[in-house]
């Protein structure tokens, strides 16, 4: 994955005229400048480019790039809205378009300058820089309108795409100011203390309708499968069924009958057949004669024997792990506890299962290719079909489409492999491929599976004085970045991020055991926060009950000096009734979650029917600091929410023998919606940097829940997804 290191100033000024955004005047020197930048279809209207996220035209509408993938989460609408807010955009007159797949523009600073997203830090990443740069547009804007009007340029102030002189009134539109500005000599420089407070916002934090919505509703929005090029064909894959093990032999005649057929393609791990039709080229798959080597360390895989080994690993406390978080003596304090805690919790492997299966399209010229994918890493396109396809990097031209549904799973580009191999096997004519819903199942790349040991000595009173953490899976980093992971001393950030937190616990030691099954694992909605938290929260609430003490003061006790953590604390139990007598049959459980630099706390209330939990409400409250739409965030928690709670009631992916055993809809068990409760949020912005938003809402729902379930039974659940209570 391609991480290009960029400082600040290189991301607000970037590398040329257009990029430094000084592009003032003729539409030549205009039309140079962004050759290449600007899609095809809005360079001709471009007219005057202040930075290279945004483009003006004489009529006043301003074209401004969304560099991070729209998968439903609404960051083609908040990352325009942070360069609009300090650019002072008149909202109404902006259109957005996707960025082109030019990391050295557009990279994400979260991302070492990488054009990713994921792992909520698509507006943390971007949030700072792009106000610098929204600033500083504003500022050559307001020093060309004082040379046309020969003022001081500290006496004109912008407002909805126009500036005004405050002596004389005198205003002009910013599509004005395209036609004859010139240059200013040197750029204005501008720093964070330069920006707006947060009492003067105008966007962020307004309720704006997301910009993707109407064309998805209206039915006018193209994803990846929507694709069509002249002269295209369709292609299918036929999977190896165990991971890792290639085509040894192809028996391919029958497959080439098939009328309309046009070539059969061995891939890495797998057989592709290119047709005149999806129906066509899969029909024709079905007939392939493969063998396959039949080496891979996979075939041994048990996931349910593994599991076992998995626990048994976490609780020998006397073996040493990948420190991910160490401070004081955890040992030793919980050596002299007055009483110790000690609970293994299991969490299995769940599948992305994304709306929209993967797909990719891809077109070769000599030793150029031209691809367009649903894929939530343009540089991981770049990556992976330049190392995989033999192309340079410079010669690989990618084109985001929206995305029905990323989850981490289109973090990943094996998919894009796949087509721009078959593409090159067939110059000059657009292949795409499309994975069917078994396809996804075979090739999955789920949520590792976990096994957790907490130990947690107690003081008389009840208060932790020593909390142990041993997490045991196999790596995400450790595969995809083998040498930052060994670099990092094995830390392993996506499998054990939310391990730590704000409670003020001194002395701690976390640790992570590796594993290496054959499988590979991956990003999954919320990754580790989604089983760290799980287990962390469910036994803070059960050493809570045990010493006698209220959940949430036991949390507000351990939060002391976190005022925003109490904050969502105490919201969301007033939200729920915390501490009412609910209906009966049904109880109340707690959790909160600090992961991603977002503070979040939720309320489930919950009864038990055959044994399994029944969700009938869930109320959360979230301080992610500068709240860039409060109506998005909302929706982006609800939706977190409900899958997490398919996870935990339900999903399950098992493998025996290297092979998944779940291969649709009808063998993997989904939240259904009758099984979907009500889910109210208050969103309570603060005035701090933002904190990730797209997984905020994972985290807690588990823990919630089994703490009611803990409340109703008096039994502890340890396990996702739930087992049945007996």
């Amino acid at each position: 994955m391609e991480t290009n290191k960029l400082t600040r100033r290189a991301f607000i000024a970037g590398s040329g005229a257009a990029a430094v955004g000084i592009v003032l005047g003729g539409w030549s020197a205009v039309r140079g400048g962004l050759a290449g930048l600007l899609p095809e279809a809005h360079a001709a209207a471009a007219r005057f480019s202040p930075v290279a996220w945004v483009a003006l035209s004489p009529d006043n509408t301003a074209v401004v790039y969304s560099p991070a993938s729209e998968m439903g989460q609404g960051t083609m609408t908040a990352i325009p809205l942070i360069l609009a807010e300090e650019m002072e955009l008149d909202w109404s007159t902006v259109r957005v378009e996707q960025a082109p797949a030019d990391p050295k523009r557009f990279g994400n600073p979260g991302f070492g300058g990488a054009m990713v997203t994921g792992s909520s830090r698509t507006v943390k990443g971007y949030y700072e820089a792009l106000r610098l740069a929204g600033l500083q547009a504003r500022l050559v804007l307001a020093q060309a309108a004082a040379e046309q009007w020969g003022v001081p340029a500290a006496e004109i102030r912008a407002e909805r795409s126009t500036l005004v002189h405050g002596p004389s009134g005198r205003r002009i539109t910013y599509g004005q100011l395209v036609e004859g500005a010139r240059a200013p000599q040197s750029l204005p420089k501008v720093d964070k203390s330069m920006l707006k407070p947060m009492s003067a916002f105008t966007l962020i934090g307004k309720e704006l309708p997301r910009v993707d919505v109407p064309d998805k509703s209206g039915g006018g929005a193209r994803f990846g499968i929507d694709v069509r090029l002249p002269g295209m064909l369709w292609a299918a894959v036929l999977h190896t069924p165990v991971q890792g093990e290639q085509p040894l032999e192809v028996k391919d005649a029958a497959a080439l009958a098939v009328p309309g057929v046009r070539k059969v393609v061995r891939l890495p791990g797998g057989v592709g057949v290119v047709a005149d039709s999806f129906a066509t080229a899969r029909k024709a798959r079905e007939l392939l004669e493969v063998k396959w080597s039949e080496q891979a360390r996979a075939r041994s895989y048990d996931s349910e024997a593994a599991l076992a080994e998995f626990a048994a690993r976490a609780e020998r406390l006397d073996e040493a792990g990948a420190v991910w978080h160490k401070h004081g003596d955890a040992a030793g304090k919980i050596a002299g506890a007055a009483r110790v805690f000690r609970a293994t919790y299991t969490t299995d492997h769940v599948a992305h299962v994304t709306m929209e299966p993967m797909n990719c399209t891809a077109r070769a010229q000599g030793d150029a290719i031209e691809i367009w994918v649903p894929s939530q890493s343009p540089s991981g396109v770049i990556g992976t079909v330049a190392a995989g396809a033999g192309y340079k990097p410079e010669n690989i031209r990618v084109h985001i489409t929206l995305l029905g549904g990323g989850y981490g799973r289109r973090a990943e580009a094996d998919y894009s492999l796949h087509a721009a191999l078959l593409a090159k096997a067939m110059p000059g004519v657009p292949i795409q491929v499309i994975w069917t819903r078994e396809d996804d199942f075979l090739r999955a790349r789920p949520r590792p599976m976990t096994a957790q040991h907490l130990v947690a000595g107690v003081d008389a009173q009840g208060r932790i004085v020593g909390w142990r953490h041993r997490l045991v899976s196999e790596g995400i980093v450790a595969r995809t970045a083998p040498a930052a992971y060994e670099k990092s001393g094995g830390r392993d950030s996506p499998v054990m991020e939310g391990a730590d937190g704000v409670y003020g616990i001194a002395d701690q030691l976390i640790e992570h055991g590796r594993e290496q099954r054959g499988v590979d694992v991956s990003f999954w909605r919320a990754v580790g926060a989604g089983y760290t938290k799980f287990s962390m929260e469910s036994l803070i609430d059960e050493i809570a009950t045990a010493s006698g003490k209220d959940p949430l003061q036991y949390r507000l006790d351990l939060t002391a000096g976190q005022p925003r953590a109490q904050a969502v604390l105490r919201e969301a139990a007033a939200m729920a009734g915390w501490g009412r007598k609910p209906e009966a049959g049904r109880e109340l459980g707690l959790a909160f979650s600090d992961a991603w630099n977002t503070f979040i706390a939720m309320v489930a209330e919950v009864s038990l029917l055959e044994g399994r939990p029944v969700v009938h409400r869930i109320w959360a409250a979230v301080d992610c600091g500068h709240a860039i739409s409060p109506a998005n965030i909302r929706a982006q928690v609800e939706g977190a929410a409900l899958f997490g709670l398919s996870a935990a009631l339900g999903e399950r992916l098992v493998y025996k023998g290297g092979q998944v055993q779940q291969h649709n809809l009808d063998t993997y068990t989904l939240l259904r919606a009758n099984q979907a409760p009500t889910v109210q949020v208050k969103v309570m912005p603060t005035d701090n940097a933002p904190g990730g938003m797209g997984e905020v809402g994972l985290p807690p729902v588990a823990p919630a829940v089994a703490n009611a379930v803990a409340r109703l039974s008096g039994k502890r659940l340890r396990s996702l997804p739930f087992p049945q209570i007996a």
